[in-house]
């Protein structure tokens, strides 16, 4: 949790501030391979040096990048669970409970489709 210590810091509300911790250090103990690093002021995870899934707050949801190619794959699984989405990213919403199966299936998803990327995003 080192390399996210001071975002998670910067975060005024304290429960957004811990369900941020909670979420990153899940990510961690559920995907230990995937390195953390903080990029645009962003926590995310890499895989040999290629994007796997990105994170950041907003006043009502922590938005979940996994890429377009995520957002893809579970569009309709991101529509039951009865978030909103763009392209690039989901909303999970403060004020609901986090969906980690969601979130495991985009960032497993996400290692193998990208295991032979050698580009930090999809091109």
């Amino acid at each position: 949790m080192d390399t996210f210590e001071e975002f998670v810091k910067q975060i005024d509300n304290p429960e957004h501030r811990e369900r941020m911790e909670e979420v990153l250090v899940w990510v961690q103990e559920t995907f230990p391979a995937l390195t953390p690093k903080i990029a645009w002021n962003q926590p995310m995870f890499t895989d040999h040096g290629t994007y796997i899934i990105g994170f950041s707050i907003a006043k009502h949801h922590m938005a979940v990048a996994p890429e377009q190619a995520g957002i893809l794959q579970f569009s309709d699984d991101i529509a039951k669970a009865g978030y909103d989405y763009t392209k690039e990213l989901v909303r999970f919403r403060w004020d609901r409970p986090f969906d980690f199966s969601l979130l495991e299936k985009m960032i497993a998803f996400n290692i193998e489709d990208k295991a032979e990327c050698s580009t930090f995003w999809r091109k």
